[in-house]
């Protein structure tokens, strides 16, 4: 059976796949294609390739699983075997921006890899953690951890007293554009504001001028705590993890948080985001509160963040 001449447009090993069962002299072909020109320039084409191959971003419209096929394969076209050389042409091929997160974190976690699997693995945990994170103007829901409902506003809905705009949980109002002043958000030295995404107006509390002009802050009427509504005054909120003392790191999805605000004209006093079983009424609907408060913190004020991929409010 006649073959075609190797021409240099695959790697030789594959060539020879195809030719191993029908040529008892595929070993002396072999050896001659591996002095033969067409190879050199074969690998280095799939060289240059390497050298300005660019990962982009799932939510930039990447595959991610598509990027790790070709650069498995132009690193086995190429005869790119050694670790150290595979790491760096990766590397190369992340965003070049300085905080960009997938590239800081192959960084740090690749210093201790020891095989072409574990680094594609790490890679891949690496992808998944940075589609997780919290992004400037992401669309969030907070989920009350005791209860599992979700933190809500609805149109029209009002106390009989107070501010009357009082924030209110059932679903499918639940959904808030989180916004800070950089790309992720840090703990322990981000604040945040949440836009509710129907009424455009932003979670806070409210303080009003009273009788001698004094400033306070409307209480819930049912708990005498600090009122929570959307369109308030202060509207700045802080996290940290409620887990984990002193935590580091980004915000990411399903973070289990405390959330505090400051009271501008109370000295700044931090209050906390509670909810609980204490139930207030409406007609004929019935609602649990959501309100502020400077007590000890525990299991009523948790919150589960979590980023929504998809949303369709309408």
């Amino acid at each position: 059976m006649n073959f075609s001449k190797y021409d240099g447009n695959i790697h030789p090993d594959e060539w020879i796949n195809d030719i191993q069962t029908h040529n008892s002299l595929w070993d002396a072909d072999h050896e001659r294609i591996l002095k033969d020109i067409s190879f050199t320039i074969f690998k280095n084409m799939n060289k240059r390739k390497l050298q300005s191959l660019k990962y982009v971003p799932e939510r930039k419209g990447g595959d991610t699983s598509k990027f790790i096929s070709t650069f498995r394969k132009l690193c086995y076209n190429a005869e790119i075997n050694d670790l150290k050389e595979q790491k760096k042409y990766l590397f190369k091929s992340l965003p070049n921006n300085h905080f960009d997160y997938i590239s800081s974190e192959f960084y740090k976690k690749m210093k201790n890899v020891n095989s072409t699997n574990e680094l594609i693995k790490e890679f891949e945990d690496i992808i998944l953690e940075e589609s997780n994170l919290i992004r400037n103007e992401s669309i969030v829901a907070l989920k009350h951890v005791a209860t599992e409902k979700y933190l809500s506003s609805i149109s029209n809905l009002r106390y009989k007293t107070g501010s009357k705009s009082q924030s209110s949980e059932p679903d499918p109002n639940s959904l808030w554009k989180i916004q800070f002043n950089k790309e992720f958000a840090t703990y322990a030295d981000t604040s945040i504001t949440l836009q509710h995404i129907k009424s455009n107006n932003s979670l806070g509390i409210t303080y009003y001028h009273g009788r001698y002009y004094e400033i306070n802050y409307y209480k819930s009427p049912v708990t005498e705590h600090t009122e929570v509504c959307c369109g308030g005054n202060d509207v700045n909120w802080e996290f940290n993890h409620s887990k984990l003392k002193n935590h580091q790191g980004y915000l990411k999805s399903n973070d289990i948080i405390n959330l505090s605000i400051k009271k501008t004209y109370d000295n700044n006093a931090d209050v906390f985001l509670r909810s609980h079983d204490v139930q207030f009424t409406i007609g004929n609907d019935t609602f649990q509160e959501v309100v502020c408060h400077n007590e000890r913190l525990g299991g009523n004020d948790e919150w589960c963040i979590e980023l929504i991929h998809e949303v369709n409010i309408f």
